[in-house]
């Protein structure tokens, strides 16, 4: 029993319980029969709390120092301790902010990706080796040719490492227009953020908590997972690093590809580029030819027509 208060109710339930005298029972608690007998005699604090509850809503973020500075300048003659215990008693203490700050990259909706390097997709997925150490992936995947670019095996992948990796794939392949990313600490970091002002390339983040946004690389990590991860041992980090790059040679040389009509991502790619090629010689060989015409006349009954629209 510390505070008055407390002192007050153990004398009240002495002399209720064992029927003690006043006397007696503030010298078993331990305290003066003045402070016993004291009556608070607090002025009504209506329209203060009242004052104070607007001043709360309209200053949503502020705490009841500045509340009582504002306070003070409407003329209100109280001190900081009564408005910081009526700030509590109402329940206006200011909630810490949760999360974090995030990029929010473009607003307008992605468009879909119809040729390579048209949009890129990058994730990460983690896994652990047979001594218990755990390492993480990096995985860099073309939307359009389903083309696994990359995986990048190691303990810690940072921005900056992100970053150069992505040099790395562009000097060989080119650059891609678009990239997709969820919100992570290494993909939202001021390294990745100059690095596609610098290059010039597009950066769309995904909304939080919405990882069907990136339904291509979300896909990916469930056959990485389901067929590799789940089936092999990893002894070190180089032997993760070579098996991981024999599992993508294979994804993108040997393995059919459901969505492309059972073939290869690479077999789609060079199929896909043929026929960019042979657009950009003859533009106009894709173009419906008219069924019937003055110079040289054809069927013009009248089924050809209904089926040609």
């Amino acid at each position: 029993m510390v505070t008055p208060a407390a002192r007050r109710e153990a004398v009240a339930h002495l002399r209720q319980t064992y029927e003690m005298s006043e006397r007696r029972a503030c010298r078993v608690v331990g305290t003066d029969r003045s402070s016993v007998r004291y009556a608070a005699t607090r002025p009504d604090d209506g329209h203060l709390r009242e004052r104070l509850k607007a001043l709360a809503h309209e200053r949503r973020r502020f705490g009841y120092r500045r509340l009582h500075v504002l306070l003070r300048r409407e003329g209100h003659l109280v001190n900081r301790k009564r408005v910081q215990r009526l700030y509590r008693e109402e329940k206006l203490t200011v909630r810490r902010r949760g999360g974090r700050k995030r990029a929010l990259g473009e607003r307008r909706p992605i468009e879909p990706a119809l040729v390579a390097n048209q949009r890129w997709s990058l994730d990460f997925v983690a896994d652990q080796m047979t001594d218990g150490r755990r390492f993480r992936i990096l995985e860099v995947f073309d939307d359009c040719t389903r083309e696994c670019l990359a995986l990048v095996a190691d303990t810690s992948i940072s921005g900056r490492r992100v970053a150069r990796e992505l040099d790395a794939i562009i000097a060989w392949r080119g650059r891609p227009g678009t990239i997709v990313s969820d919100n992570g600490t290494e993909l939202t970091s001021n390294a990745i953020l100059e690095w596609a002002d610098d290059r010039q390339v597009g950066w769309h983040y995904i909304a939080p908590g919405k990882p069907q946004q990136n339904g291509f690389s979300e896909s990916f990590n469930g056959r990485l997972r389901d067929e590799f991860l789940n089936e092999t041992l990893f002894r070190s980090l180089p032997d993760a690093r070579a098996k991981l790059q024999a599992w993508r040679q294979d994804y993108n040389e040997v393995r059919p590809h459901s969505s492309l009509g059972y073939l290869t991502p690479q077999e789609y790619a060079s199929a896909l580029s043929g026929e960019s090629g042979r657009r950009a010689a003859n533009p106009d060989h894709s173009a419906r030819r008219p069924l019937a015409s003055q110079l040289n006349p054809g069927p013009n009954h009248h089924e050809t027509l209904v089926m040609a629209g």
